[in-house]
């Protein structure tokens, strides 16, 4: 299915969070413009209480209604999102989000049958969810082979299929048919379906209900390797163990509906507004408070919104018990760190490594951390650390070794640096980033130019549109001598990247080296506007002061002197 086909039947209503508030004057009210505001600035607290406000002014508004509904259940805060929603439908509205609000309470009450006629009645949610979740409220109203039934009906639309069959083969599970669950997955009974996460859970957890441990270990390394991430390698060692895993994807009707709200919250990762996506999976958690998949998606679209608060309020509450713990703890570390708190990010890793030191990535992350904060040598400690561990080598493993190099190389020890940039090449030969911070330290160190420049051009090839390789690509060339060939790539640096005080620097002293000389000191203007380091910008002063010739001329006297006092 396209993305443009899961759009269209999600929000086949027509309906988005606040688009009918745009486009409705409701006067000068205080608490609405300042609603308004936060909830462009993503404060769904302080956005829910000002719509709320707003109300009391205007209690018959169901725009002011719906984006309060909204807010609230941003938030989380389901009983406020379900008494909106419950007025707004009483009022006559046909809100697409308070009618999802309406039948997640409905489900939450064991009101099957109400879900039932109500969506057979009209169209309530949209196409897909109302499809789905119709066919789950039969089987919780005891119906099981008119649930699956409905399931078969909607896969014979093909833009439905992979849908209706994932959610059948849970459906088959949930009662004990795991044969035919495992076989829908598989692909043996309708046909290969796109393998999710989840899927490929659900369909090893089948596998060791059939006594067929052995297959769901090859099932699960060979779509993740042999080091997946804590909740995998958890589940490997019990398969390994002999131990009988239970089907837990879906213990009920209602963990079903659960499913199909972080289905669908999942499938508009990137294709629809965070803040609209995150509803689903809000509902799915109000649904099924153990859906641990869909808690960490509600967190990661909290962080993309901005609202690391949120985030790391919903990390929090993945039990520490829960193979998903690391993944959370991960996940409240970048959360921090966004949230300006890095040094509450170390602590949060650094109790991580201790509590689960065989883990690399743990480690590997702490090291990121520490390289952002600039603490180096704690980073290179930290990714000492994580490479120990490596139990094979893997070209996914080029980033550790070029953040490593990174770490040594702003700490002075290039030797170790310029080995870790070579082995990142040996995993993943022709690496852009890789070799344009190799090149570039070689020129900057005015050793190897040769190689370095190759590899600067090679990088340049593979990423033309980047403007730090353009840059570099420039800068070797003028370093090299060749000043005519450096203008066109620092020009297209500085079209990619025109506020950038070094690249627009780099492009004056180009200027500057094939006697354009007013271009080159507009260029050193144009620099010093953009706040270049008190360093650099002392030096573009001096530049415009005396040109660039005298400039270089003082910095060669002075570097004699240091070696003769040497």
């Amino acid at each position: 299915m396209t993305t443009k086909t899961i759009l269209g039947l999600v929000i086949a209503m027509g309906m988005s969070v606040s688009a009918s508030a745009d486009t409705i004057f409701f006067g000068t009210s205080g608490s609405y413009l300042a609603a308004r505001q936060a909830a462009a600035d993503r404060d769904f607290k302080s956005a829910a209480r000002f719509y709320t406000e707003a109300l009391n002014r205007h209690p018959g508004n169901h725009a002011h209604m719906e984006n309060a509904m909204a807010a609230y259940l941003a938030l989380g805060d389901m009983p406020a999102a379900s008494d909106l929603a419950q007025r707004m439908l009483q009022s006559g509205s046909n809100s697409q989000i308070a009618h999802m609000v309406s039948v997640t309470n409905d489900l939450m009450a064991g009101s099957f049958t109400t879900v039932t006629d109500s969506l057979s009645e009209a169209t309530r949610i949209g196409p897909l969810v109302d499809s789905l979740v119709h066919a789950w409220s039969l089987i919780g109203d005891g119906y099981t082979d008119d649930g699956l039934s409905a399931f078969d009906a909607i896969a014979d639309d093909n833009g439905l299929r992979e849908f209706a069959l994932y959610h059948k083969a849970l459906a088959l599970g949930m009662v004990g048919e795991y044969g035919g669950a495992e076989a829908i997955l598989s692909g043996e009974a309708e046909g290969p379906i796109t393998h999710t996460r989840r899927g490929i859970i659900a369909r090893a957890q089948m596998l060791s209900q059939l006594d067929r441990n052995a297959d769901a270990i090859t099932l699960i390394t060979e779509v993740f390797g042999t080091s997946p991430d804590a909740t995998l390698s958890s589940l490997l060692r019990r398969l390994r163990a002999g131990e009988p895993i239970p089907f837990t994807q879906v213990k009920s009707a209602s963990d079903g509906a659960a499913e199909v709200f972080y289905t669908i919250g999942a499938a508009l990762n990137g294709e629809a507004r965070d803040s609209y996506s995150l509803l689903y999976t809000r509902l799915a958690e109000a649904l099924d408070p153990a859906h641990i998949d869909a808690i960490l998606l509600s967190a990661e679209y909290l962080e993309k919104l901005g609202r690391h608060d949120l985030a790391t309020a919903a990390y929090d509450r993945v039990p520490r018990n829960a193979p998903e713990f690391v993944s959370a703890e991960l996940g409240r570390a970048s959360a921090l760190s966004s949230d300006d708190r890095p040094d509450a990010a170390v602590e949060v890793l650094s109790q991580l490594a201790e509590a689960f030191p065989d883990d690399p990535n743990i480690h590997i992350r702490l090291g990121d951390t520490l390289r952002r904060m600039e603490s180096y040598r704690d980073a290179a400690d930290a990714y000492d650390a994580g490479i120990a561990l490596y139990t094979e080598s893997s070209p996914r493993q080029w980033f550790t070794y070029f953040a490593r190099g990174i770490t040594h190389e702003r700490s002075g020890n290039w030797d170790a640096a310029e080995a870790d940039f070579r082995h990142a090449l040996t995993l993943q030969p022709e690496q852009p980033q890789v070799l344009n911070y190799l090149g570039y330290s070689l020129v900057e160190k005015n050793l190897k130019l040769d190689e370095a420049l190759a590899m600067i051009e090679t990088a340049a090839i593979a990423r033309p549109d980047s403007g730090h390789i353009m840059d570099s690509l420039g800068w070797v060339l003028y370093r090299l001598g060749r000043a005519d060939e450096a203008v066109a790539p620092m020009e297209a640096a500085v079209e990619l990247m025109a506020t950038d005080p070094i690249i627009n620097d780099h492009l004056g002293d180009v200027y500057w080296s094939v006697g354009r000389y007013t271009e080159a000191r507009f260029q050193w203007n144009r620099a010093m506007s953009f706040g270049p380091e008190e360093e650099d910008a002392n030096r573009i002063r001096r530049k415009l002061d005396i040109g660039l010739d005298a400039v270089l001329a003082e910095e060669k006297e002075a570097a004699i002197a240091v070696a003769q006092d040497g």
